[in-house]
């Protein structure tokens, strides 16, 4: 049992579990009933993405600096007591239950997907 962090879109893991979108927008062009036949997601959940001024701010980022400082406002967003609590809930259920966590973006390194394996790492959450 376990979490995976995946890329949205990709072709899912054997055992992956449902796939949970944690990004802010819905995938364009991807009519609803697509979601999970075309392996973006199961469930979306926005509220595990930064909110659209920080998806900026990561997009923009050029420097290590920028990425750096976009690392610690997405960490303060998460620290809210709503989005602490679903990172406790994921982490727990990572010990009895596969499922996957994504977002679109091609590299990990430079993608809110980092910070949130971080956070639920820190959590005690079973990643694989």
């Amino acid at each position: 049992m376990s979490i995976r962090i995946v890329r949205l879109g990709s072709p899912r893991l054997p055992g992956e579990g449902t796939r949970i979108g944690a990004v802010r927008r819905l995938p364009r062009g991807v009519r609803k009933e697509r979601y999970a036949a075309d392996d973006w997601f199961d469930v979306w959940y926005p509220e595990l993405s930064p909110s659209a001024g920080l998806v900026a701010k990561a997009r923009g980022a050029e420097t290590d600096k920028d990425w750096t400082d976009f690392v610690r406002a997405f960490r303060k967003e998460m620290a809210e007591p709503a989005a602490r609590r679903t990172l406790d809930l994921l982490a727990a259920l990572s010990k009895d239950a596969d499922f996957s966590l994504g977002c679109y973006c091609e590299t990990e390194a430079q993608c809110h997907r980092s910070v949130l394996r971080a956070l639920l790492e820190e959590r005690g959450a079973k990643i694989d």
